[in-house]
């Protein structure tokens, strides 16, 4: 199956993208993957690989020495190396955080940064939100910079912080207002674009966490850490809002990722079930096989018809938080059923690291959770798109 995502007769705009990036994927099979997960190691081997192609420059813009591309395109690149069989989790915070840097800093922090970005000297793929007292109720959070002349002094601390022991800067959310103080709950949050080194220097610590997958997330502290008044990204005070164009691009990218997901899982599953023989017949004949794989292809082309809905509402500027949210939670259901699918058909060699089904299993559980729970997105669409009562 030569691109599973797009509708019969449709022309993809990104072919040339999708296949320069599969290229690339193929210096990075299965065994690479493999040894990686074994060792809980970082993918810095594919993650300098793809900077050096420019495709983690993908939305920085020319001007900067970026490519200038739509999300869209990124979704195409990220989509593109989960169906090869790899995992952009190690680096995509670098295309979803671009949204709030290019929309909200200043002339002075882009050009300090975006031109070292797309060059590969520095790296952006730290994004301190979330807090483990607050969870996703990101108005809660306890994080707070407080000012001290020139600097920003930073105290709190950060969970799921993914590649933070890979990133050299951070846009980390923080209250500068107490939320006491504040007219609303979102108030008086605001963004930072924190040098990871110096603030590593300065009091910042971080503590690795083992997960179920080879996925570099930490435990990020900060003990009073200064960050220079320049680093604030756009107002203070307005940072909860800046972060929003973010998130529904991280949700929208990491849709594009399931997709992916769910096309490896459904090419491997459909070669398997052609391929094994059982009672001197290919399984692949039996309906009993046939029709899960037919249902998770089924439901991974409906899914994607909705990652390319709210990628292209988002690449026009228009709202695109239902679009987004949706994305997001039917890619998710359309990878899982289609890893849970592959793992069947394979029976017991499902279960085999030589095979890396049940690696791609693990990776792809995370998206029910990560980085939106179903349950809140089901929350967000029943109050913002159907009207119903607040739930929480």
């Amino acid at each position: 199956m030569s691109d599973q995502s797009r509708p019969v007769g449709e022309d993809d705009p990104y072919a040339d993208i999708r296949a320069a990036v599969a290229r690339l994927c193929r210096d990075f099979p299965d065994a690479y993957w493999a040894e990686l997960d074994r060792e809980r190691a970082y993918p810095a081997a594919f993650v300098d690989a793809l900077t050096q192609a420019g495709w983690l420059a993908a939305l920085i813009p020319e001007d900067y020495g970026g490519a200038g591309l739509p999300l869209s395109a990124a979704a195409a690149i990220l989509e593109t190396i989960h169906a090869a069989g790899g995992n952009a989790a190690a680096c995509h915070a670098q295309m979803y955080t671009m949204g709030t840097l290019l929309r909200h800093g200043s002339d002075a922090q882009k050009q300090r940064v975006l031109p070292a970005i797309a060059e590969g000297r520095l790296r952006l793929q730290a994004f301190g939100v979330t807090e483990p007292t607050s969870g996703t109720d990101t108005s809660a959070l306890k994080t707070t910079a407080r000012r001290d002349g020139d600097v920003w002094r930073v105290s709190g601390q950060k969970i799921w912080t993914s590649r933070a022991e890979h990133s050299d800067l951070m846009l980390l959310l923080a209250r500068t207002t107490p939320r006491e103080q504040s007219a609303r709950r979102t108030d008086g949050l605001s963004v930072f674009l924190v040098d990871m080194r110096a603030a590593a220097q300065a009091g910042m610590t971080i503590r690795p966490i083992r997960t179920l997958m080879n996925h570099a997330t930490t435990e990020v502290f900060f003990d009073d850490v200064p960050v220079p008044a320049d680093a604030l990204v756009g107002e203070e005070g307005l940072g909860f809002r800046y972060i929003l164009s973010g998130m529904n691009a991280e949700r929208i990218l990491i849709a594009a990722e399931c997709i992916g997901d769910a096309r490896w899982f459904i090419d491997r599953a459909s070669a398997y079930a052609r391929e094994r023989v059982v009672f001197d017949r290919p399984i692949g004949r039996n309906q009993g096989i046939q029709f899960p794989i037919a249902r998770a292809y089924a439901g991974m082309r409906a899914a994607a018809l909705m990652v390319r809905e709210a990628a292209a509402l988002y690449d026009a500027g228009r709202p695109c938080g239902a679009e987004a949210n949706m994305a997001k939670m039917l890619a998710a259901d359309a990878a899982w059923a289609a890893a849970d699918m592959c793992v069947q058909t394979h029976g017991g060699f499902g279960f085999a690291e030589e095979f890396h089904i049940e690696r791609k299993f693990r990776e792809t559980r995370l998206y029910q959770v990560a980085p939106i729970s179903t349950n809140l997105i089901l929350s967000y669409l029943a109050e913002h798109v159907l009207d119903l009562p607040r739930s929480y």
